[in-house]
């Protein structure tokens, strides 16, 4: 490639990068090398577009590309020892999970500066690997390398996603104790990291100690769009409502995260309208958007409409994806729409290449019992290629006691019994269908049962349902 068409390409390359454009990027690059495979028999890559490459594979997370480029790289020594490509592949690893083979780059560094240090880091926090991250961060000391406020929020962050909120706040104590004061990153770390762990009343104190205290630290759109589950979670619609004006005063609350996080809190909090309303402003809209506005739609009994919203999210060339067709399976269970349920799970798999879950599978089920049709039901549980869970039984569990099949529930409670020994809950769905089958004696047998093996009824079990 002649020196004009380079740098013509080299611009194009460095643009779709800067936009965001990233599977553009990556198309560029392998189309460039495809030509050259074609019209010399070989490659040879631009040195200044593998960076740009592996970090269009690092915001794809495709760890097939990376290797790709890797094993490229390995052929041309000049690149193997540049330390901006193996920073970028270092990097690149991190993001896409690949943390062994991240730290094999790391190992094989003949320098290491702190960028790399952090960069190493972040991928163990972000991986839920905090004593890896803050083991790291201690043998940087002691090789007389100082930790930066990057460095130290990434240790605070390995241990706010991983739970651990009192050593997160420790390390926030001694990350002042080295001249270092909380930034934006800290916090919404340590907001994010609750939400995450379902420690709801955690992130909302930690969200109000934020905000009170002063302009000092401002919560960023990043911020906002982590505090909202926390509100959806108890309903908390007044306080999610201060949320929303301040990202409206702001003038965030357009922003992918910002917007798409605040429809999912008022669906969740049944204000499906207002929900619509903030959807139907948006200028672009993810996946996880989609979803949050069909799950609403179908959770507020709006189940036709949560049906059409998925046309309409192909109609606008949204890619679906396995969450999406849960929610419109949901949708169409609550409906009463078996037919369009049934049409939906085919094109699931036909049209969209899903591989179904245990919770289409549940979903289905559900769908078919709640429609009184418990043989086919049973035989579609009886079809499916992996073993059923408690979710998949117990949806026909709860379908026969409200259609008072004492024979199949009765199955159908072993077969719970069995994936979940310790749980209640199909004791109870199966002694109520029992008793409103006048066996009374039954009755009480199961009760006795479950009075001296001393079982408890889990949360979150949404086949408990019988309506």
């Amino acid at each position: 490639m002649r020196g004009a068409e380079t740098s013509s390409w080299m611009k194009q390359l460095a643009s779709s990068s800067r936009q965001g454009r990233h599977g553009h990027a990556l198309h560029l690059f392998f189309n460039r090398l495809s030509l050259q495979a074609s019209m010399r028999g070989r490659v040879d890559p631009y040195p200044a577009a593998v960076p740009t490459a592996l970090r269009a594979c690092a915001h794809l997370t495709d760890a097939a590309s990376g290797r790709l480029i890797h094993a490229l790289v390995l052929t041309r020594p000049a690149l193997a020892s540049d330390k901006v490509v193996a920073t970028a592949l270092l990097h690149m690893y991190a993001k896409c999970g690949r943390i062994a083979s991240a730290r094999k780059v790391f190992d094989e560094m003949p320098v290491r500066d702190l960028v790399v240090w952090n960069a190493l880091l972040a991928g163990y926090a972000r991986h839920r690997l905090p004593e890896h991250a803050l083991t790291l961060a201690v043998k940087m000391r002691g090789l007389g390398l100082s930790p930066d406020l990057v460095t130290w929020n990434a240790a605070v962050s390995g241990f706010a996603m991983a739970g651990d909120g009192r050593m997160a706040s420790d390390l926030v104590g001694a990350m002042q104790e080295d001249g270092f004061q909380p930034d934006v990153v800290t916090w919404t770390s340590l907001v994010s990291g609750s939400v995450l762990n379902f420690q709801y009343g955690r992130a909302r104190t930690l969200f109000r100690e934020m905000v009170a205290g002063g302009a000092r630290v401002l919560p960023s759109s990043a911020t906002l769009s982590s505090i909202l589950p926390a509100f959806a979670s108890v309903g908390d619609t007044k306080h999610g409502k201060e949320v929303h004006g301040y990202a409206v005063v702001t003038g965030v609350e357009q922003e992918l995260t910002v917007s798409s996080a605040l429809v999912d809190m008022y669906a969740k909090s049944g204000l499906v309208h207002e929900a619509c309303r903030l959807f139907d402003k948006m200028s672009e809209r993810s996946t996880v958007t989609w979803n949050s506005m069909i799950f609403g739609l179908a959770d507020s009994g709006h189940c036709q409409e949560a049906v059409s919203l998925l046309d309409r999210m192909l109609g606008e060339d949204a890619t679906p994806d396995h969450l999406t067709f849960t929610a419109v399976l949901t949708a169409c269970s609550y409906g009463g729409m078996v037919e369009t349920g049934k049409a939906l799970y085919q094109r699931m798999r036909e049209e969209h290449g899903i591989v179904p879950r245990l919770e289409h599978y549940a979903c289905m089920v559900h769908l078919l019992g709640r429609a009184g049709r418990l043989v086919e039901a049973h035989d579609f549980i009886r079809a499916m290629p992996v073993e059923p869970d408690r979710f998949v039984w117990g949806a026909l569990l709860g379908a026969c006691r409200s259609h008072g099949n004492v024979e199949l529930a009765e199955l159908a409670a072993s077969h719970v019994r069995t994936v979940e020994p310790e749980n209640a809950a199909s004791y109870v769905l199966l002694s109520g269908a029992l008793s409103d089958a006048g066996k009374q004696n039954d009755v009480f047998k199961i009760k006795r049962l479950v009075k001296r093996r001393r079982l408890k009824r889990l949360d979150g079990c949404s086949w408990l349902e019988t309506s």
